[in-house]
């Protein structure tokens, strides 16, 4: 198993759990392997610029 498709099932047993997921866009990503295989399972709630996720996570605390 490739670490960019482990940390995808990690987030994909959060967004289970009914943790609120969010991942990096493809346009601000050094890499994109782990948001690309995260969004492909389909368990990410937010994708968005590296800029805008301090302010969603914000929102969820």
């Amino acid at each position: 198993m490739t670490l960019k498709r482990s940390g995808a099932l990690g987030l994909q047993a959060m967004h289970e759990a009914g943790a609120h997921t969010v991942a990096q866009d493809e346009a601000t990503s050094v890499v994109f392997g782990m948001p690309k295989e995260a969004i492909k399972l389909g368990v990410v709630d937010r994708v968005l610029p590296l800029q805008d996720i301090a302010r969603e996570i914000l929102r969820f605390v």
